[in-house]
C-alpha cells in the first residue's frame, strides 16, 4: 500500500458499526429510524435515585453493570480477548463491538489496519463508574493494593488506549474532547488525515457509559428530562424538558475514494466538507442567536463547495433543551433562511443523548439515510415551539432520497462542529 496510490483524497465512509439504544447493528438501527422506534426506557438504577431521572436509552443484550470486566456479558456472536477486557471501561467493550462489525462491513482484513497508512481516532468521556470503583479501592486499601489497569480503564483515552493495541494500529492514534462536539471532531480530523494523504484509512470510534456515574451529574445541570416516558425526549417541542442520557458506541470506517475504488467496496456517503467555530459565549450553555454554529455551518458548505440551497437534510444536534433546541434553530435561521428550509429532525427523540458519541451516532445514521434514500422523521413533536416554528419539521421519516446532508454538533464552551455527508 503506498502514498502515491491515492489521486483525489476524497474521503468516504465504507463500513458502519453501532450498538446503540434503537438497534445493535446497521439493520436494527434502520428499522427503527423508518419507524420512529424510540430506545427509552425506564431503567432501575436512575429510579432509586432522588433526582426523579427515571428513563435513558438502552443498551441491551449487553450487561457491564458489574465492579469488574469478569462480570460483564455481551452477545455470543462477538470474541473479545479475555486480557484485553482487563483494560477496559465498560463503553470499551460496546466500542470493539461495533468496531468489529464496521471492519466487517467494510471487508477489512488484520493487515488492513495493523500498518502505517491506518489511523485510530476516538472520543469518549471515559468511565466515572469505574473510576469511582478504583478511587474507593485506593483509600481502603492503599495506592499498592490499586488496580494496574485504573488509569488507563477510566480516563477519557481509555479508548485509544485499549483500542490501539487491540487492532494493532500503527498509523496516527488521537482521543478527541470537546464534549459532546468530540466525536464530530474525530470525525472531521480524520477526513482531513486522508484528505493530506497522511493517512489512508482511518477507523473513528465514539463510545460512553450508560450507567448512573455518567448521566446523573447532569442532573444537577437542570438538563435532564424529568418525564417518565418512552417520549421522554421531544426536541423542538414546546413541552420538552431536558435530554434523556443514552451510551453504546458508533463506528466508522473512512478511507480515500480511491483506495475504496481500488477495493471495490461500496461506500455509504462522501464526507465531502465540515467545518468548525466556538461560541466564546458561556462555559456550558449555546449562544442565545446560535451565532458559533451558524459559523460552523457556513464554513461547512463553503469547505463542501455547496450553496446552502443543496442541503436536502439536517440532522440537528438539538437535545430537548429549551435554551438549546432555539439557539440552533437560530442558527439555521442565519444559513437558511426561514422558508422552504432543508428539511430537518434531531434522532435524539428516539436514541437519547450519546454525550461525546452523539456525533459518531448520528453521521452513521447520516450514512444509512443517504444509502437507503429517506429521511429521519421528528419523532415526539405535538407542539412546536413558536421559536422553532421555521423549520420544516417532518413528524414520520420520509421516502425522500437526499444528496446532501448537513450534521451538526455542539458541546460545552460553545464547541460547533457541522458535518457535510454526500451520495458518493
Amino acid at each position: 500500500m503506498l502514498m502515491s496510490a491515492v489521486r483525489d483524497h476524497a474521503v468516504v465512509i465504507t463500513g458502519l458499526g453501532l450498538i446503540s439504544s434503537i438497534g445493535n447493528s446497521s439493520s436494527a438501527v434502520l428499522e427503527s429510524l423508518i419507524n420512529l422506534r424510540s430506545g427509552v426506557e425506564t431503567m432501575q438504577w436512575l429510579a432509586v435515585n432522588k433526582s426523579g431521572i427515571s428513563v435513558a436509552g438502552t443498551i441491551k443484550d449487553f450487561d457491564v453493570s458489574g465492579k469488574t470486566w469478569a462480570q460483564w456479558k455481551y452477545p455470543d456472536n462477538y470474541r473479545i480477548r479475555r486480557d484485553a477486557m482487563r483494560g477496559m471501561a465498560p463503553h470499551g467493550v460496546y466500542a470493539v463491538c461495533a468496531a468489529l462489525q464496521a471492519i466487517n462491513d467494510a471487508s477489512l482484513t488484520e493487515e488492513d489496519l495493523s500498518n502505517e497508512f491506518t489511523g485510530l481516532h476516538c472520543a469518549s468521556a471515559g468511565s466515572p463508574f469505574l473510576m469511582r470503583q478504583h478511587l474507593n479501592q485506593l483509600y481502603e486499601f492503599g495506592a499498592q493494593r490499586g488496580s494496574p489497569m485504573g488509569i488507563v480503564s477510566t480516563i477519557s483515552g481509555t479508548l485509544n488506549f485499549n483500542l490501539g493495541a487491540y487492532f494493532r494500529i500503527k498509523g496516527s492514534n488521537l482521543g478527541f474532547v470537546s464534549a459532546c462536539a468530540s466525536s464530530s471532531h474525530a470525525l472531521a480530523y480524520a477526513c482531513e488525515e486522508i484528505r493530506s494523504g497522511r493517512q489512508l484509512r482511518m477507523l473513528v470510534i465514539g463510545a460512553e457509559d450508560l450507567n448512573a456515574e455518567s448521566i446523573l451529574p447532569f442532573a444537577a445541570m437542570r438538563v435532564l428530562s424529568l418525564n417518565s416516558s418512552s417520549s421522554a425526549s421531544r426536541p423542538f417541542d414546546s413541552h420538552r424538558d431536558g435530554f434523556v442520557g443514552t451510551g453504546g458506541a458508533a463506528a466508522l470506517i473512512l478511507e480515500s475514494a480511491d483506495l475504496a475504488r481500488q477495493r471495490g467496496v461500496h461506500a455509504y456517503a462522501q464526507l465531502q466538507g465540515w467545518g468548525q467555530a466556538s461560541d466564546g459565549f458561556s462555559i456550558a450553555g449555546s449562544h442565545e442567536e446560535g451565532e458559533g454554529l451558524a459559523r460552523a455551518m457556513t464554513r461547512a458548505l463553503k469547505d463542501a463547495a455547496l450553496a446552502h440551497e443543496e442541503i436536502q437534510y439536517i440532522n440537528a444536534h438539538a437535545t430537548s433543551t429549551q435554551v438549546g433546541d432555539v439557539s440552533e434553530a437560530k442558527a439555521i435561521a442565519r444559513v437558511f433562511g426561514t422558508h422552504n428550509t432543508p428539511w430537518v429532525s434531531s434522532t435524539k427523540a428516539i436514541t437519547g443523548h450519546a454525550l461525546s458519541m452523539a456525533g459518531a451516532l448520528e453521521s452513521a445514521i447520516c450514512c444509512l439515510a443517504i444509502k437507503h434514500g429517506f429521511i429521519p422523521g421528528q419523532a415526539h413533536l405535538e407542539n412546536v415551539d413558536p421559536q422553532c416554528a421555521h423549520l420544516r419539521l417532518p413528524t414520520r421519516s420520509l421516502h425522500v432520497a437526499p444528496k446532501h446532508i448537513m450534521s451538526n454538533s455542539s458541546g460545552f464552551g460553545g464547541s460547533n462542529v457541522s458535518l457535510i455527508f454526500s451520495s458518493p
